[in-house]
């Protein structure tokens, strides 16, 4: 009954396998994504990213390849950007 309701009806156990491993990777690599991205958050804040409120691109860019890099930090990758922002005409 269930399986009629799901729209899964005729295609076999092993597609019920198949559902059910793929959510499981799918859990897994969202868990570790979670994580990389909260050690990059804790890498930012170690390096005072968001300790003042005066901001431009280059700390904004710095910051967020900060977190996007995550345990990268901790082996040695130093993620900076030099922004040059084009000065309005006259």
């Amino acid at each position: 009954m269930q399986l009629r309701d799901r729209g899964l009806a005729g295609k076999g156990p092993h597609t019920l396998i198949a559902l059910g491993d793929t959510m499981k990777i799918g859990s897994i690599v969202g868990l570790i994504v979670v994580i990389w991205l909260v050690i990059g958050v804790l890498a930012a804040v170690q390096r005072d990213y968001f300790s003042d409120a005066k901001t431009n691109c280059a700390e904004v860019s710095d910051t967020a390849l900060t977190i996007i890099a995550g345990p990268l930090n901790y082996v040695g990758v130093n993620p900076e950007v030099k922004c040059k922002t084009p000065k309005p005409s006259k």
